[in-house]
């Protein structure tokens, strides 16, 4: 996650970034991973979130990730592990 544009990594001309580095997710499971990315934006001290949170809430983004878990691509709960702290926290 890092240099948030409110446009699509598809569109050719995006719109510049408004947020910036969040840092790197992994998982397996996309469905996680997308949610968790969601709650890192929600999240952020950065104040470019503005811009992307108004952009997936008027495109009712979360959307996209409530149906991809409903015909099972993935589960929206993950487990969260900062490789930086050694931490897990389960969410």
């Amino acid at each position: 996650m890092n240099n948030l544009s409110v446009d699509c990594d598809c569109d050719s001309n995006p719109a510049n970034p408004e947020m910036g580095d969040v840092g790197i997710l992994a998982s397996l499971d996309p469905v996680a991973l997308d949610k968790a990315c969601v709650d890192k934006v929600y999240e952020s001290t950065d104040h470019g979130k503005i811009h992307l949170i108004e952009r997936m809430e008027s495109r009712n983004g979360i959307h996209t990730v409530v149906y991809a878990e409903e015909i099972g691509l993935g589960s929206q709960a993950y487990e969260w592990v900062d490789m930086d702290e050694g931490k897990t926290i389960n969410l």
